[in-house]
């Protein structure tokens, strides 16, 4: 948990003056936690204080807690200017040893698990004389004494736009054969997945506890994901009496036809194209009682691994097949205007919003406000990366792809360490206007935890989220960010779908990034317009390097032409 300057005050001061912490292990510490850059970052020598405030941003109220040794080594510390008659009690109780002599007391004591918000956790912390906050909050067991019990969420009303096109799937579900297919578009951010489940699950729901299986198809794992989140919120926001279960069907995730009883299967086309060639059991069972398929990035529908999947289904279901649905904000691209139209029946719904619209959908959004306009900035970091290895005979896609999994693996590490890049990032970050919601997305982690920690050294509120983060510490965050009581919120890995913070002004882009979908998701979080409850404008940073043969392959350049501002460089 993010702590309040007055704790950190009050903190430094009894580790300085009671505890006499030394330079020496105080500069171990700032080592092990990855803050050893700081200094050169902000080109100034720290004091002890400033010190020990830099690692109190940086670890909160998880300071004590760990079982490395440098954590064990600040218990001991604390515990060896205990009285003895305090050493001796808390030994008694939880010692559990035949130890006698004063140090194996302290050791014992110091490696001691630390159970947040349990008893000896509570003890160490009103010995010691910090602040209770320190304890932590108790890991949640299988049979708690208390719940939290979610609230139902309301969702923002649909559109009048939205409207129309749910009653033309809905009265496209209803259809029989061939008829009961269609294609809708969208502009990215305009809410064509929202839409869409709030249609199906509309006519699907009487028909999920007859075992009906809704099909969502999706071309990577961050699109399955995004369906998920938006699964969940629909279903929450209902006054449905029965649960929704929701099956991830990509990845390494498997099932049995035991964990089958009707809902949601959410699948990579890889993973569904793979279990349609070894004809599972799971894969008969899922197709044979299917209602319905949506098909997300539907231009992509036309490929060979889709039409294996619809010679599979009519196998099995006969010539008649299962409603269809496809989503995309670019129906016809790369020449398959034809066979989509065939697939779909020629059944393209879209906004009947007049010749504006239809001349440029996007900027009568942006126009009609509900869309962001995008102010693009590109800061060049300088920064040579030419050990790439990926093999250049791949296709576009499949090289974007192979470099983002390569720079996951390796490069993200080296580039969050590089002092000059991360140089970069502080100036640009502290120029932002104080008070701005602002999203930054680090290369790693420990890149998040050491922006993080600079930021709120000099003063900017700042936390990180990530996916080892609680999510009721993780709501309180975002909740502190939407009220303006936090300015940045650092992240690596999450924060791409299923968060809601409209007010969102600046996406700051540190980490490489090549594939166009997770890019378009993450500038996502910060397009919605005032008519959406977001901003008129959004800022948009991307941090680019030299990647020399494989530049072009940075997400931002295929999305350069749909910024409305000039873009500026730095």
């Amino acid at each position: 948990m993010k702590l309040n300057q007055e704790i950190i005050i009050t903190t430094v001061q009894l580790l300085v003056g009671k505890y006499n912490f030394q330079k020496q292990f105080i500069d171990k510490m700032i080592d092990s936690f990855g803050l050893t850059d700081c200094e050169k970052t902000l080109n100034k020598t720290f004091t002890i204080n400033q010190k020990l405030k830099l690692i109190l941003d940086a670890q909160g109220s998880l300071i004590f807690v760990g079982s490395s040794t440098t954590n064990i080594e600040i218990r001991k510390r604390i515990i060896e200017k205990w009285e003895d008659s305090a050493i001796n009690v808390a030994f008694l109780k939880w010692g559990r040893t035949n130890g006698h002599s004063r140090s194996h007391k302290i050791r014992v004591l110091s490696e001691l698990r630390w159970h947040s918000g349990k008893n000896w956790a509570n003890a160490f912390i009103d010995i010691g004389g910090f602040d209770k906050v320190f304890t932590g909050l108790a890991n949640e067991s299988k049979k708690s004494k208390f719940e939290d019990i979610e609230p139902i969420i309301k969702l923002p009303e649909l559109k009048d736009f939205q409207i129309e096109l749910k009653s033309a799937l809905i009265a496209t579900l209803r259809e029989k054969g061939n008829e009961a297919k269609c294609m809708i578009s969208l502009p990215t951010g305009g809410g064509k997945t929202r839409t869409a489940v709030e249609a199906y699950i509309e006519w699907l729901q009487p028909r999920f506890s007859e075992g009906k299986f809704l099909i969502w198809l999706a071309q990577s794992e961050e699109l399955c994901e995004q369906a998920i989140a938006s699964f969940s919120q629909v279903w929450s926001s209902k006054e449905y009496t029965e649960s929704l279960r929701i099956y991830r069907f990509f990845g390494s995730n498997a099932f049995d036809l035991d964990d089958l009883n009707g809902g949601v299967i959410v699948c990579s086309i890889q993973k569904l194209y793979n279990a349609v060639i070894a004809d599972t059991e799971f894969c008969q069972e899922i197709i044979s009682n299917c209602g319905a398929l949506i098909i997300d990035e539907a231009h992509r529908a036309t490929t060979a691994m889709y039409e294996k999947l619809y010679e599979y289904s009519q196998k099995l279901n006969g010539e008649v097949m299962f409603p269809i649905c496809g989503l995309t904000a670019t129906p016809g691209r790369n020449g398959e205007t034809y066979k989509l139209s065939e697939l779909f029946q020629s059944k393209l719904y879209t906004p009947t919003l007049g010749p504006e619209y239809n001349e440029n959908p996007l900027r009568y959004f942006r126009e009609h406000e509900y869309l962001a306009v995008p102010i693009h900035k590109i800061v060049n970091t300088n920064c040579d990366i030419d050990d790439i290895s990926i093999d250049e005979n791949l296709d576009n896609d499949e090289i974007k792809e192979d470099l983002e999994k390569f720079f996951k693996r390796t490069l993200n590490k080296k580039l969050a360490t590089d002092i000059n890049r991360n140089i970069k990032i502080i100036s640009t970050l502290t120029q932002i206007e104080k008070g701005q919601q602002t999203l930054v997305y680090a290369c790693t982690v420990e890149h998040a935890v050491y922006l993080s920690s600079i930021m709120n050294f000099i003063g900017r509120s700042a936390v990180v989220v990530s996916s080892d983060t609680r999510k009721p510490l993780r709501r309180k965050y975002i909740e502190q960010f939407k009220k303006g009581e936090i300015e940045f919120i650092f992240n690596y890995g999450v924060l791409t779908t299923g968060f809601d913070a409209p007010k969102t002004e600046n996406i700051v882009i540190c980490r490489p990034t090549f594939s166009d979908v997770l890019y378009e998701q993450i500038v996502g979080r910060g397009l919605r317009g005032p008519k959406f409850g977001g901003t008129a404008y959004c800022t948009i940073i991307d941090f680019c390097d030299n990647y020399f043969r494989f530049g072009d392959q940075q997400a931002y350049k295929r999305f350069q032409d749909s910024w409305l501002k000039k873009s500026a460089e730095n």
